[in-house]
């Protein structure tokens, strides 16, 4: 009996983590949807969770060998990270951490970029001149004497 009461509540436990986690990761067309109708000073982090999930599946697809794929995951985590920093720089909210969160980005498209062939490097190297540039915006955005 009590062996019975244990094994119920173990499966209930998984049960429900399994739900939340769920929960929490979202479909990344779910993700996009949301970003784009969120408020303004919402909409920073959301882009950025979007670059974020992109850059992971750039980081698998390049592992994998699907170059075509990796390369189209790097153009949208360019294009979300340049989204998040125009919505923190609209909203004057977040750019601090918008900032911190490219300059993240760029890491690890550095070290993406240094694990591709030579070949497949070029996009990978737009993406982290762009995102430089973004984090330079802000940055003089955030110290600017208005």
């Amino acid at each position: 009996m009590k062996r019975r009461v244990v094994f119920g509540m173990v499966i209930a436990v998984c049960a429900t983590a399994l739900l939340c986690s769920a929960k929490e990761k979202a479909s990344l067309a779910e993700l996009k949807e949301r970003a784009e109708a969120a408020k303004p000073q919402d909409q920073p982090h959301l882009y950025i969770d979007v670059a974020d999930r992109q850059l992971e599946t750039a980081t698998a697809k390049f592992d994998s060998g699907d170059v075509v794929a990796a390369q189209s995951a790097v153009r949208d985590v360019d294009t979300y990270g340049r989204k998040a920093a125009e919505a923190a720089v609209q909203s004057r909210k977040n750019m601090k951490k918008t900032e911190i969160s490219l300059r993240k980005i760029v890491i690890k498209l550095r070290d993406l970029k240094r694990a591709a062939s030579f070949e497949d490097r070029a996009p990978i190297q737009t993406a982290i001149d762009d995102l430089e540039k973004m984090r330079t915006e802000l940055l003089s955005k955030m110290f600017a004497k208005d």
